[in-house]
């Protein structure tokens, strides 16, 4: 009898931890009774009752267990330990806050049983805020303009994966993992499942501006060279400019000392916009820099403060 690995990563879920865990079960026990399977809660260091509800769930029901983080290593990084660690046949990634419905769980199955290897969500709509949902989709857009790698809009980490292609996954050595990107690169065939993503009913979402800019910015400096070479170009392009003004400039001023003043004003235009567009190349050039410093120092994905209901050794 195969096993369904099911993964749900929580961080301050205690309002969602009991509605997950129900659907979940009823779900597998009473549509996909021809499996075994392992509800398998990731918990990144949280501050409220979500330990406490997991650790009843463990004791009440053999078939959930967990992993608990010894801190908060961040959405990316935790999300990819956690799935290394799954035993089953497939993994399937769920969220806590039931965004992705699991009742979508056997159609994903079925896929995976037709022979795809990797079943993904993509949201058609969403019942999130419209301004996020707006962003999100213009940040897709440039990303597929500018990734060296496809990178598909609006998958979210919803997803079915073949223990195949798991293994893949654990001999990857980087300490910042970009999921998303990893699931378009690696090669194996994708199918697409598309779905109607639900509203947080409960609890509050912690992916705030700065948690999304770091996202955004991981998958940028892991697949794309664009703005790099966007910069080298617009600054040789500016050099050139710049110098046809300062050699056209000179020769004005010899041929007519006294007519042709130089001009505060557009000096000091020209300082602040050259100073602006460095400004904003370096900020880019250093966020390429934070990635390969954090990559090469080579950090365990995650440290563990505990595991509940596991027998097999852990996956390193």
């Amino acid at each position: 009898m195969k096993t369904i690995s099911i993964m749900v990563p929580t961080f301050n879920e205690e309002a969602n931890i009991p509605f997950v865990y129900k659907e979940i079960t009823e779900v597998m026990t009473k549509q996909l009774q021809d499996y075994k399977y392992e509800l398998v809660f990731v918990d990144n260091f949280s501050t409220d009752n979500s330990r406490n509800l997991i650790e009843k769930l463990c004791l009440e029901d053999k078939n959930v267990k967990a992993i608990f983080n010894a801190k908060n290593f961040g959405y990316s990084r935790s999300h990819f330990y956690g799935l290394i660690q799954m035993q089953g046949d497939a993994v399937m990634l769920i969220h806590a806050d039931l965004q992705n419905p699991p009742s979508l769980i056997p159609q994903f199955v079925k896929e995976w049983e037709d022979g795809h290897k990797v079943i993904i969500g993509i949201k058609q709509k969403s019942k999130e805020n419209s301004f996020i949902y707006f962003l999100r989709s213009c940040y897709y857009k440039i990303m597929k303009k500018i990734s060296e790698v496809e990178q598909i809009e609006h998958f979210t980490d919803y997803e079915l994966l073949d223990k195949s292609f798991i293994e893949v996954l654990r001999k990857i050595e980087d300490p910042m993992p970009y999921l998303r990107g990893l699931v378009s690169e690696l090669g194996f065939n994708v199918k697409r499942i598309y779905y109607n993503q639900n509203k947080r009913e409960r609890g509050k979402s912690y992916a705030d501006f700065f948690k999304m800019y770091d996202f955004a910015m991981l998958g940028i400096t892991s697949y794309s060279k664009a703005l790099m070479r966007t910069a080298t170009f617009i600054g040789g392009g500016l050099a050139v400019v710049s110098l046809i003004i300062g050699v056209i400039t000179i020769v004005q001023k010899l041929l007519n000392w006294n007519g042709v003043p130089f001009g505060i004003a557009a000096l000091t235009t020209g300082v602040y916009l050259l100073g602006s567009i460095q400004l904003f190349f370096i900020g880019i050039l250093g966020e390429y820099i934070l990635s390969i410093n954090t990559r090469v120092m080579k950090r365990p994905l995650v440290i563990e403060e505990k595991r509940i209901n596991f027998d097999q050794e852990r996956n390193i």
